[in-house]
């Protein structure tokens, strides 16, 4: 969901106006704001929900419906349209918003870490496992932007909609996945 290619266009549309030393410090403090962010959710995500009152399955669900909307928008390229109208109404503090949140660690961000951490459990060694993979796709998202500073044409518009498009399908059926469990988990339970 964080989609370092994805959103290097959009990293280059906000940053436009700096230059290339501002340009790494905007990537480094808002892929450093979302990391932290999201390793929060991820660690804190199942407290939330129970605090709430909300079930798992009905939060898989509900993550299933708002993972597959993003899907679709990202298969029409809408997302894509929004986040860059979201760069229009940008101010100078870019890293935190809209480049942090929620570019980088949006609601379809958020609710997977919450539903992959729900589906680890309390297993020390897997949440470990997790959270060293969203700091080594935060990582590679943070590497994506500092090349893309160093060099704004480094990036073909057309292998980014190609890329975005086959992640959207991906990710559809990842959201019909969370559904389907979640629809399971509540028929269990019954």
């Amino acid at each position: 969901m964080v989609d370092p290619l994805g959103n290097a266009p959009i990293f280059l549309s906000l940053t436009q106006s700096q230059n290339k030393k501002e340009k790494i410090q905007t990537a480094i403090e808002g892929v450093l704001i979302a990391t932290v962010i999201l390793i929060i959710f991820s660690l804190i995500g199942n407290l939330l929900l129970s605090y709430l009152n909300i079930s798992l399955p009905a939060f898989r669900i509900a993550g299933g419906i708002i993972l597959f909307l993003i899907s679709l928008e990202m298969l029409f390229n809408k997302r894509q349209q929004r986040k860059e109208s979201i760069v229009i109404d940008a101010n100078e503090k870019v890293s935190i918003f809209p480049l942090a949140i929620p570019i980088l660690a949006g609601p379809a961000a958020i609710t997977s870490v919450i539903v992959i951490a729900s589906d680890i459990g309390y297993n020390f060694f897997n949440q470990l496992v997790s959270i060293a993979a969203l700091l080594g796709i935060m990582l590679l998202t943070l590497v994506v932007f500092l090349i893309i500073s160093k060099s704004g044409d480094f990036i073909n518009k057309k292998i980014i909609n190609v890329f975005s498009r086959v992640i959207a399908i991906i990710l559809a059926a990842l959201s019909v996945q969370y559904i389907m469990d979640g629809i399971l988990e509540l028929t269990l339970k019954v």
